[in-house]
């Protein structure tokens, strides 16, 4: 009976210190699908299938990419944000990115997504703006925090 007892006590102990899945983050904003990630190799690296930009728009600390590409429904499509590590000394100061873009699908269906990403990462210590420069978009994107 004592070990019946003992087991119950381990047992209530073990399941007390489980993680709830929706508390598990890194500091960032969760409302964001994805983070950017910095790192000047990966940068540097950046492969993409095809695709068009459609629209680029800041909202909060989230940065929403629109995407359109060729595909059967876009939903083994694979996404990511780089940024070089690099911060130009300007006012405001500045930072490169690249959209990397990953496509297996084999279909001609014309397919729009759009993925977002926490900018929390490119925050810059006394700073409270710093301008993006996103690899093939057609202007600088300011990021006010």
């Amino acid at each position: 009976m004592k070990r019946i007892g003992f087991l119950i006590v381990v047992t209530f102990c073990f399941l007390s210190t489980q993680c709830d899945e929706d508390e598990i983050g890194v500091g960032f904003d969760n409302a964001c699908d994805d983070v950017v990630i910095v790192d000047d190799i990966a940068y540097g690296n950046v492969q993409s299938d095809a695709f068009t930009f459609n629209d680029v728009q800041i909202s909060g600390d989230c940065l929403s990419i629109s995407i359109g590409a060729s595909g059967c429904d876009g939903e083994t499509w694979g996404y990511a944000l780089i940024d070089s590590g690099a911060v130009a000394e300007s006012s405001p100061e500045q930072r490169f990115l690249k959209f990397e873009f990953k496509n297996n699908e084999d279909c001609a269906a014309a397919i729009g997504r759009t993925v977002s990403f926490s900018l929390e990462p490119l925050q810059i210590n006394g700073s409270d703006t710093v301008i993006l420069n996103l690899d093939n978009w057609q202007t600088p994107i300011t990021y006010s925090y």
